[in-house]
């Protein structure tokens, strides 16, 4: 009974514990394929992390690399502005010391200026103290010379008197046959006398009007001097080397070309050693040349698109200083208000030469002359000098215009709206109209001093002697003319006649004949005197 009921227990204890290992050894697989598999995850997921911290590596690096290549190019960049900044301030900085000495020269110019004209007002102030001493001289003269006559009509009087009485006593005549016989005698008297007197005045005031005038014209000439200029039609530029030939030139001569195109002047570079010749009609064009060959030789890179760069400024910087001429011409003559189109074309005529005069600086002096005459006569001193300034103003652009320089000077003034007298004065300064006003006669007289005195303009030694040579031809053609020379630097013409063949009343037509046959047949600037001459001599020698 007992090991009925232990056997059972046993079997189902030993069961029991069977089951349990089973179960341990079934869980323990279990556990270990969930261990496998977790280690597995583990791995998968440590292999992917790993992956993905070196991609995130990599690019991080790439980041990296990119940030340290845009910090370069940034510094790069930074460099280059700074040097670009540094070339403008530089190129600002020169342009501003520049502008500092035109502006310091200018001001110098203004200084002079206004010495030259406080000393001409003392001179002047000078000259109307001793009009004003010589005035009042003049006055005690004239009162010395009224009391003197007051003192010969009282003793006129008194002859007249005893005249009267005798010719009562003498005549037996009565008091109105006396009066009118004296009135008569008095009267031829008179008449005779005032015939001497008005003869001797008109020879005392011609003496002095001639003396008053070469007086005005001296002054004018004192107080408007200018250089003597030579005309050229050349630039040269110097080289810093020979080396630099070579650039300028170019590849095949591209250089040469392109500067050419651009500026309309021929570039010569010849044997010459460290020079370069720029030829040209224009000065205008020829000085934008020269400026921007200079700017080429200093900067050293010569290429076309830099060759067209330095052209455009010389251009600019040209303009600038054609309207600054013109102002300052203005200034230096005292005219404030001019429309600005003709102040620029103005300042063209510092560009331009009339027989190797500046046509500026001689319309500057014509203005001056003018002026200073107008003054001394009581004219309008401002008009005189403006249309002395204009008279040639169509010069600066007959190149560009179909028209002589007169006509396109009238109709330039015209159109910027000066004044009559100035146009009139423009429009007569060479003879094609009649003249209005004296100012243009003051015009034509200055223009004539301006470009007739010595040295003012140059021709050609060959021009000149052949120019002589043919006005004393023209004269000796005529009938009765004996000898002829050319005088005065080729201004006058003396014409010897024979006076058996022409007579007194002759040589004035001859004179005119000779006038009107040189200005058919020759070319000259300013005027020539013809002066004739018809001289007889007769000699008898006493033995």
């Amino acid at each position: 009974m007992t090991n009925t009921i232990l056997i059972p227990v046993a079997v189902a204890i030993i069961s029991i514990l069977v089951g349990t290992v089973i179960g341990y050894a079934v869980r323990k697989n279990v556990w270990e394929k969930k261990v496998q598999n977790a280690q597995s995850d583990a791995d998968h997921i440590l292999t992917e992390a790993k992956a993905q911290v070196d991609a995130a590596k990599a690019e991080v690096n790439a980041q990296k690399q990119a940030a340290d290549a845009i910090k370069q190019s940034a510094q790069n960049t930074k460099k280059e502005k700074i040097l670009e900044a540094q070339e403008q301030i530089q190129e600002y900085r020169q342009k501003v010391e520049d502008e500092l000495n035109t502006k310091r020269d200018a001001i110098a110019r203004d200084d002079n200026r206004l010495k030259q004209r406080e000393d001409t007002l003392n001179h002047k102030n000078s000259l109307l103290i001793e009009k004003e001493d010589g005035l009042t001289e003049k006055e005690n003269q004239l009162v010395k010379q009224k009391a003197d006559l007051d003192e010969k009509i009282k003793k006129a009087d008194e002859l007249v008197q005893q005249s009267q009485d005798k010719l009562y006593e003498v005549a037996h005549l009565d008091k109105e046959q006396g009066k009118k016989m004296v009135l008569s005698q008095l009267s031829d008297e008179l008449v005779k006398e005032r015939a001497e007197m008005i003869q001797n005045s008109n020879e005392e005031v011609k003496a002095k009007a001639d003396h008053y005038a070469h007086k005005i014209i001296i002054d004018a000439i004192q107080n408007s001097s200018a250089d003597t200029v030579a005309e050229t039609t050349v630039s040269v530029v110097d080289l810093p080397n020979e080396e630099m030939k070579g650039r300028i030139i170019g590849r095949e001569g591209r250089n040469i070309r392109s500067f050419e195109a651009l500026t309309g002047v021929d570039l010569i570079i010849d044997d010459t050693p460290k020079v370069v010749t720029l030829s040209g009609f224009d000065a205008i064009r020829r000085e934008i040349a020269k400026r921007a060959m200079e700017r080429l030789i200093k900067d050293g890179r010569i290429h076309p698109a830099r060759i067209e760069e330095m052209v455009d400024k010389a251009r600019k910087e040209v303009n600038d200083d054609i309207y600054e001429a013109g102002e300052s011409a203005l200034m230096e003559l005292g005219i404030h208000k001019m429309n600005p189109e003709l102040v620029k074309t103005l300042g063209r005529l510092k560009y331009r030469t009339s027989y190797g005069q500046n046509v500026l600086g001689h319309s500057i002096e014509v203005a001056k002359l003018a002026g200073t005459m107008a003054a001394e006569l009581g004219l309008n001193e401002k008009l005189a000098v403006r249309a002395g300034l204009l008279h040639d103003i169509g010069k600066a652009i007959d190149h560009d215009i179909e028209g002589s320089h007169v006509e396109i000077g009238v109709e330039l003034t015209r159109k910027y709206h000066e004044p009559d007298v100035v146009v009139n004065a423009i429009a007569a300064h060479h003879g094609d109209v009649p003249k209005t006003s004296f100012i243009a006669e003051l015009v034509v007289a200055a223009d004539t001093i301006s470009s007739a005195r010595p040295g003012a303009r140059s021709e050609s030694l060959e021009n000149y002697i052949r120019r002589l040579t043919e006005l004393e031809q023209i004269a000796n053609r005529y009938d009765g003319v004996k000898q002829a020379y050319a005088i005065q630097a080729g201004r006058e013409v003396r014409v010897m006649v024979e006076p058996d063949k022409i007579s007194d009343d002759r040589i004035t037509v001859l004179a005119r004949d000779i006038r009107n046959q040189v200005e058919k047949e020759l070319d000259y600037p300013g005027n020539i005197k013809i002066t004739v001459i018809r001289e007889k001599r007769v000699v008898a020698v006493a033995k």
